[in-house]
């Protein structure tokens, strides 16, 4: 996917703490970064509109996959990119990917890339359950497309 087929990018730094003795961050961290991008997309979208995530639905990770391009190194500068790819009835998949900023901030420079299933449950059973109307309107809107 081009860079500019992601509506949503978050900045960050690669830290002291994300890198192995090569200065390059270790592999599992791409995994936090989606996390943190994740999170700030559903803030865009208007998904946590309550201090504390109050009211927010319950999304847990079923699966996660990560394709490695090319190193970020210590102190460097990227963006999280993230988007809604489909609502499904119990589920959303989302891509990502990470990219360097060494060609601008809109530029395309792919160090990572994934995807992430989330499925949404209802606590007290612990068991998946329909995405609601109210959240698959969130993300359309702000994907601008049909998702479901």
């Amino acid at each position: 996917m081009a860079r500019s087929d992601y509506r949503f990018a978050w900045s960050a730094r690669a830290r002291y703490a994300e890198v192995d003795a090569q200065a390059v961050v270790f592999n599992s961290r791409y995994l936090e970064y989606f996390d943190i991008g994740i999170t700030e997309y559903f803030r865009a979208a208007g998904l946590y509109p309550e201090p504390n995530l109050q009211g927010a639905p319950e999304l847990h990770v079923v699966k996660a996959e990560v394709v490695y391009h090319a190193p970020i190194l210590l102190d460097e500068e990227m963006a999280i990119c993230v988007r809604c790819e489909k609502v499904g009835r119990t589920s959303l998949t989302f891509a990502f990917e990470v990219h360097g900023l060494a060609n601008g901030p809109g530029g395309e420079d792919l160090r990572a890339s994934g995807t992430e299933v989330q499925v949404h449950v209802d606590e007290p059973r612990g068991r998946p359950t329909p995405v609601p109307d109210a959240v698959v309107a969130l993300f359309e809107a702000f994907e601008g497309r049909v998702l479901k």
